[in-house]
């Protein structure tokens, strides 16, 4: 079998596909060995006996399978962040997943009667300003700031 190797890069040009998918009538040898030109290799290709291969497609079964995971909540280890940590949860939300337990709890700490309405207005303002972390914070604040009047009233008992 001769050496068609710059049939086929010639073909490639024209086809304007890579080498692998050249496709060369492997019945007509002689027929392509005599093709020197790119004009020779075109009559080939309008013949049929020259032709470029479909290009092969990617399958997405595993792609399927990656989202299905992630819909589930799997694959976010630290070894799957990208961008910094405000690109993963926004500040908004971040703040929103913040303050609004910390308003909640002050809501019913006011309902309940354990603070006065000035404490609550300081607290909320506080509060909003982002001094408290969590509700975990607000209530040891409010505890070693002798702020609870259920918890005074229980510490006057003791003595």
């Amino acid at each position: 079998m001769p050496d068609l190797r710059s049939q086929k890069m010639v073909a490639s040009r024209i086809l304007k596909c890579g080498l692998s998918r050249v496709w060369m009538d492997p019945a007509r040898p002689a027929d392509i060995a005599e093709a020197i030109t790119a004009g020779d290799i075109r009559a080939l290709i309008k013949d049929g006996v020259i032709r470029a291969l479909p290009k092969r497609g990617l399958s997405g079964a595993r792609r399927r399978k990656r989202a299905l995971q992630k819909k589930k909540g799997r694959r976010k280890g630290h070894g799957s962040h990208k961008g910094a940590s405000g690109t993963r949860l926004s500040k908004k939300e971040a703040w929103m997943t913040r303050i609004r337990p910390i308003r909640k709890l002050l809501r019913q700490l006011k309902a309940e009667g354990r603070v006065d309405n000035r404490t609550y207005r300081d607290i909320y303002i506080k509060s909003k300003s982002g001094i408290f972390r969590s509700k975990s914070h607000v209530m040891v604040y409010l505890e070693r700031n002798n702020l609870l009047k259920v918890a005074r009233a229980v510490e006057e008992a003791k003595k």
